[in-house]
């Protein structure tokens, strides 16, 4: 699912808001997490999961197309956990 499928859905479930206003919703939740985790912080939301920042070190790499070393610098990736309630749902459907 992408953002627009995201906003179709949400403003189906939800007559009485405008399109444009969920759109307005929608963009501000994700722009929220975003700059929490640009911040260092960490963001759950409660039966979805919990979104977190991890450091990867500097290491040294490989240039795949020639291999030659290459170093690579010290990174922050974004990092998601399913929460509980999530995982039990998703485990729920293959059996």
């Amino acid at each position: 699912m992408i953002k627009s499928e995201l906003i179709l859905r949400v403003a189906a479930r939800n007559p009485h808001l405008y399109q444009r206003d969920v759109e307005t919703i929608v963009g501000a939740i994700l722009d929220t997490i975003g700059d929490a985790l640009a911040r260092g912080d960490r963001v759950e939301l409660r039966g979805f999961g919990a979104f977190s920042v991890k450091k990867r070190d500097a290491r040294a790499g490989r240039n795949p197309r020639t291999g030659a070393a290459v170093e690579v610098g010290e990174k922050r990736i974004p990092v998601f956990k399913t929460g509980k309630d999530m995982r039990e749902r998703l485990n729920a459907a293959s059996r």
